[in-house]
């Protein structure tokens, strides 16, 4: 029988995988969370060709800060 071993470089690339996937995750959930979609929506920045369309939809909402007068008046 041949056991599988994980050696440290395959561990690195996990941890670099996983890194990368939570920089790209983290801020998408934010700006939909500030938007008041779900924070689950912030996934499909990293499914291909449904970020484009996240993006899209972010860039096109209407945002709640928009929605107020900065005159005051």
């Amino acid at each position: 029988m041949n056991a599988v071993s994980v050696g440290l470089p395959e561990l690195v690339v996990v941890l670099f995988i996983a890194a990368m996937a939570l920089a790209v995750i983290w801020p998408a959930a934010r700006i939909c969370q500030r938007l008041g979609l779900s924070l689950w929506l912030g996934l499909l920045a990293i499914v291909p060709l449904a970020n484009v369309m996240l993006l899209w939809y972010v860039a096109l909402a209407r945002w709640p800060s928009s929605d107020t007068s900065r005159t005051g008046a």
